[in-house]
């Protein structure tokens, strides 16, 4: 028998003319015994005119006004220069001349980078891959909850993955995680298929999507395999030999998907390749284990700047109830309660089931993807971003979808028992929208009222019509679950919305994605990465409602300030749209905690000393020092070295040319010593060194910067400020965007004895 609520019949094979069975499948036992299926029902006609719908409403969504949109400067830095370079592209670089890389894999950047050395480099050529990205996840959910739930479970899944605030903020942006989340939706999709069908193919290929989600963010791509394995384990028709056979192959194919790029470049002599940002030792393995490892869970950088503890970061203070606090509510948790009641729900209708039951094994699949990546992030204590949660949205939706197609069939099936559990379901989500859009003061203060009206007649309507079964009353029982859509989806979609057509977006810089309006400050940014006597690296814009490094306020703004206050200035071509602006590195992990609301320790917002600085040294591209770098630039193969990666980011895009980041993102990193530096002065290929700005000591080697300091300060000569058009010494300062006076010193091969 098959299980009452799985909609699409699954057979056990057997084959034709033999009644024996393979010693590598499990004996049939009676409960098990499935009759052929009958063949699938032709989908309903509003099916695909549906789906469709969905993705053109998501699509608007993630590309409307997307020229203006503020990208991440950290990575746009590098894929332009993986344009410029395909060693820069193999590796990851931040600048062409192959100093140091990101701190993330490349995958993502790779596609980022092919598509704009095919179109050339410019905002949508960047962004096209990421807006097909998040389409294609949205198809491939609605093709696996179809699959197990049907079409109406299928199309409410899909939309509300769409509408997902934080998943349309993050897929407005060029961080890596839209390319992550479709390649581990396409590993559970295969996985489940695999599970249902008993092939190999689908799991290997399972396999490769969460290698290849790996190679997007490390271990972050791991994390719903867990279930992908409980799932395939327990719930696959095959016997237990087989299964090991299948499971031993899908782990080959994750081992080589996974660490190919790791291999190749601890294969690369380390003076042949770039230094691998954010870790301790320039390798890739060390950035597996530590920064982008049990760092990000454990807190530590692994490379030094210890991780702000208790994840006092971007997204408050971690917890079991991080996902629904000020900063994350709206973002992300409209509707985790009524995933949550659907999954417990569904399992305990599927409890009869036989043990193959393909409804069970997806809800299994997609109710672990919430609760791992749920516990993930509520409980890290390393550095931890709104935007990090859209990885939770698929397996929201697809409980929303499949189990609310279950609870649905459940309050229709006449047992009074399972009466209530819908509207339950629905009154929590009513009441927690109520409270989350209030959180929202003075935004769009008609709207709370508005859904709780709606939630209050949809459940009216629900218990007065649940026997209906024609004519007018049935008519009205479907405008009844029509308006609990509604107002479970009202203040999502109000949230969705506010990036790409609001002015009150969270901020949209780049930096920190957030959509919505601002509803708390939530935790100051790690800061402490910034080296003494150093631009420090941009400080934290604190979470919703803070303010962008340099001290701008944001709300939605769609060209944002440069870290330090300047303004980004866009890049030279080679692509034929606009180029991306300027909006602040990704992320910023690090030691000591900032304050609230965008403002360093000291009190300055965003740049005050004793925090990680003001966006650091030459984070607004002031005009007139770019102008003499480059006339001075005298054929080296680097422009400038600067503190860190934000401010050389902002100078590789102002000019086109190479820049330094000689600590790293945090300003941790040890990627510039003094025997490099005397090297590169030596060979002629860098000539500028800015030294100065603000920023207090980071978890990195205080005794290489003072080592550094010193012999340039010995060696070098230091620049006038008026020899590139400022008048004083503090108007150089602030024209870098640094939050302290900076000197640019020159050095030439003569210097080094």
């Amino acid at each position: 028998m098959t299980s009452a609520t799985d909609p699409l019949p699954h057979p056990t094979v057997t084959p034709a003319g033999s009644s024996a069975v393979s010693p590598d499948r499990s004996p049939p036992a009676s409960s098990e015994t499935v009759p052929p299926a009958p063949p699938p029902a032709k989908a309903p006609r509003w099916s695909l005119p549906a789906l469709i719908a969905i993705l053109v409403l998501a699509g608007v969504l993630y590309g409307w006004n997307l020229s203006g949109n503020s990208l991440n400067s950290f990575y746009s830095a590098a894929v332009y220069s993986g344009t410029q370079s395909w060693k820069a592209w193999f590796f990851g670089s931040l600048d062409a001349g192959n100093f140091l890389t990101v701190d993330k894999p490349p995958f993502a950047l790779m596609i980022m980078g092919l598509s704009c050395r095919v179109f050339g480099f410019g905002t949508w050529q960047m962004m096209a891959p990421e807006i097909a990205a998040a389409l294609g996840t949205i198809w491939i959910l609605h093709s696996s909850v179809k699959r197990a739930f049907g079409h109406v479970a299928a199309a409410v899944a899909a939309l509300v993955l769409a509408l997902t605030p934080i998943t349309v903020a993050i897929n407005r942006d060029n961080n890596p995680d839209t390319i992550l989340v479709l390649l581990m939706v396409a590993g559970a999709a295969l996985a489940l298929r695999a599970t249902r069908d008993d092939r190999l193919l689908p799991l290997v290929g399972s396999a490769v999507c969460f290698g290849l989600a790996f190679n997007t963010k490390m271990l972050q791509g791991y994390i719903a395999l867990p279930a992908v394995f409980a799932v395939y384990l327990y719930a696959s028709r095959l016997g237990w030999r087989r299964k090991a056979v299948n499971l031993a192959l899908a782990a080959v194919a994750l081992a080589v998907s996974s660490f190919w790029w790791a291999t190749a470049v601890s294969l690369v002599p380390a003076d042949d390749r770039p230094y691998i940002g954010g870790s301790t030792d320039g390798s890739a393995w060390d950035l597996i284990m530590g920064y982008n490892g049990l760092g990000r869970v454990l807190g530590g950088e692994g490379n030094g700047g210890g991780g702000g503890g208790g994840g006092a970061t971007f997204a408050g203070t971690a917890g079991i109830g991080r996902m629904f606090n000020d900063v994350l509510g709206g973002q992300i948790s409209w509707l985790i309660p009524f995933a949550g009641v659907a999954l417990v729900a569904g399992l305990v209708r599927c409890g009869r089931a036989p043990r193959t039951d393909a409804t069970r094994a997806a809800l299994v699949m997609w109710g672990g993807w919430l609760v791992l990546h749920y516990l993930t992030f509520a409980m890290a204590e390393g550095t931890m971003h709104p935007y990090y949660t859209t990885a939770l949205a698929p397996g929201i939706a697809a409980l929303c979808g499949g189990g609310g197609v279950l609870l649905w069939r459940a309050f229709r099936g006449g047992d009074a028992r399972w009466s209530w559990v819908l509207p339950a379901g629905l009154a929590v989500t009513g009441v927690w929208a109520v409270v989350l859009l209030r959180r929202a003061t003075g935004w769009n203060t008609w709207l709370w009222p508005a859904v709780g009206v709606v939630t209050v007649l949809a459940l009216v309507g629900l218990f007065v019509l649940r026997s209906a079964t024609s004519g007018t009353r049935l008519r009205l029982l479907g405008v009844s679950v029509a308006a609990a859509l509604v107002a479970g989806l009202a203040g999502p979609t109000a949230y969705a919305a506010s990036p790409a057509f609001g002015s009150s977006g969270g901020m949209m810089g780049g930096t920190n994605p957030t959509a919505g309006p601002s509803t708390g400050g939530g935790m100051g940014g790690p800061g402490g990465g910034g080296r003494g006597g150093f631009g420090g690296g941009g400080g934290n814009g604190g979470g919703p409602g803070g303010q962008m490094p340099g001290g701008t306020q944001q709300g939605g703004q769609v060209g944002g300030e440069a870290p330090g206050g300047g303004n980004a200035e866009t890049a030279p071509g080679g692509g034929t749209g606009e180029l991306p602006q300027g909006g602040g590195a990704g992320e910023f992990p690090g030691g000591s905690q900032g304050g609230e609301n965008g403002t360093a320790p000291g009190g300055a917002a965003g740049g005050a000393p004793g925090g990680m600085g003001g966006g650091g040294g030459m984070g607004g591209a002031d005009s007139g020092l770019v102008s003499y770098l480059e006339k001075h630039q005298d054929g080296a193969t680097w422009l400038i070295a600067v503190s860190n990666s934000q401010s050389a980011g902002q100078l590789i895009l102002s000019t086109g040319k190479p820049a330094i980041s000689m600590f790293g993102f945090t300003g941790s990193d040890n990627a510039m010593t003094l025997t490099r530096l005397e090297e590169l002065v030596k060979k002629g290929e860098l000539h500028y060194i800015q030294l100065g700005g603000g920023g207090g000591p980071g978890g990195g080697d205080n005794s290489l910067l003072a080592e550094i300091t010193t012999w340039v300060q010995k060696n070098g000569t230091a620049v006038k400020a008026s020899e590139y058009g400022a008048t004083s010494a503090s108007e150089a300062g602030s024209g870098t965007g640094a939050s302290a006076t900076s000197t640019v010193y020159r050095l030439d091969p003569s210097d080094v004895s």
